[in-house]
C-alpha cells in the first residue's frame, strides 16, 4: 500500500497518522465526557453529538491502527476474516455517520421551526429509538454486504491498492462475477445517500424559511448559530465522501483514490470535535469545566 514511499517517508507517515489518531480519539472522548458530565448538555442535540463522537472513534479505529501496524512491521498481509471484518465495520460506521447527521438536522429543524413543541417531539424515547434504529439498520446492511462477499473467490496473494479493505476495492480484485454485489452496493449507496441528503436539505429549507420570517436580526443569528457547526460537519463529510467515491470510480490512480479516502476516513473524524468545540459556547464551557475538574484531581 505504501510501496512508493521510501523508509524516511514511511516513518514520517507513521508519526503523522499516529498523532492524528491520538488527537481524534482524545478530542472525541472529551466531547463524550463533557456531554455526559454536564447537566446543561443533557439535551437531544448533545446526545446525538456524543453518539457522533463515538462513531468517529470507531470509524477511524477500524483503519488507522491496522495501517500503522503495516507501516511499522513492513508487513502488508491481512487475512480474509480480518479484511471482511474491517470492511463490515467501515461500512457500518460510515452509514452511522450519515444517519446521525440527518437526525441532527431534524433536531435543528424541530428546535427552530417548532420551538414550542420541541421537548414534546424530541423526547428521550424518540432520540434513543432513532439512534438504535440507525445502528440496527447499518448492522444488517453491512452483514448482507459481507455475506455476498463471502460467495466470491479471491486468489492467494491478492493485492488491494488501498490502505484498508474497502468494499468497492474488494469487488475489483475478485475473480468471480460481482453483478449481484454491485447491484446491491449501488442500490444501498443510492438509498443511504439520497434519503439522508434529502432529509438534511428539507430540514434546512424549512429552517431558512423560518429564519427569514423572524423580525429581529439577533434572533436570526442566535437561531442559525446552533446550525453552523452541523453545516460545517455535513459539508466536510459529504464533500470528502463524494471526493473519495469519484476518485475511486472515475480515476484509475490508486494514490489519488487513497488520498481522497484518507480525507474521508481519517481527517473528517479528527476535525469534527474541533468544529463543535470551537463554534459552540456551551460546549467550550463544558470542556473548560471538565478540564478544570481533571486538573484539580491531579
Amino acid at each position: 500500500m505504501w510501496h512508493w514511499l521510501n523508509p524516511e517517508q514511511q516513518l514520517l507517515c507513521f508519526g503523522l497518522f499516529l498523532n492524528v489518531y491520538l488527537v481524534t480519539v482524545l478530542g472525541n472522548l472529551l466531547i463524550i465526557l463533557a456531554v455526559s458530565s454536564d447537566p446543561h448538555l443533557h439535551t437531544p442535540m448533545y446526545f446525538f453529538l456524543s453518539n457522533l463522537s463515538l462513531t468517529d472513534i470507531c470509524f477511524i479505529s477500524t483503519s488507522v491502527p491496522e495501517m500503522l501496524m503495516n507501516i511499522q512491521t513492513q508487513n502488508k498481509d491481512i487475512s480474509y476474516i480480518k479484511c471482511f471484518t474491517q470492511a463490515y465495520f467501515l461500512n457500518t460506521f460510515a452509514g452511522m455517520e450519515d444517519f446521525l447527521l440527518t437526525v441532527m438536522a431534524f433536531d435543528r429543524f424541530v428546535a427552530i421551526c417548532h420551538p414550542l413543541n420541541y421537548t414534546l417531539i424530541m423526547n428521550p424515547r424518540l432520540c434513543v429509538l432513532l439512534v438504535l434504529l440507525s445502528w440496527l439498520l447499518m448492522f444488517w446492511v453491512s452483514l448482507v454486504h459481507i455475506l455476498l462477499l463471502n460467495r466470491l473467490t479471491f486468489s492467494t496473494g491478492t493485492e488491494i491498492p488501498h490502505f484498508f479493505c474497502e468494499l468497492a476495492q474488494l469487488l475489483r480484485v475478485t475473480t468471480s462475477d460481482t453483478l449481484i454485489n454491485n447491484v446491491f452496493m449501488y442500490v444501498v449507496a443510492a438509498v443511504l445517500c439520497v434519503l439522508p441528503m434529502t432529509g438534511i436539505l428539507y430540514s434546512y429549507c424549512h429552517i431558512v424559511s423560518s429564519l427569514l420570517r423572524m423580525p429581529s436580526l439577533p434572533s436570526k443569528y442566535k437561531a442559525f448559530s446552533t446550525c453552523g457547526s452541523h453545516l460545517c460537519v455535513v459539508s466536510l463529510f459529504y464533500g470528502t465522501g463524494f471526493g473519495a467515491y469519484l476518485s475511486s470510480d472515475v480515476t484509475h490512480s490508486s494514490q489519488r483514490s487513497m488520498i481522497a479516502s484518507v480525507m474521508y476516513t481519517v481527517v473528517t473524524p479528527m476535525l469534527n470535535p474541533f468544529i463543535y468545540s470551537l463554534r459552540n459556547k456551551d460546549m467550550k464551557g463544558a470542556l473548560g469545566r471538565l478540564l478544570s475538574r481533571g486538573a484539580s484531581w491531579l
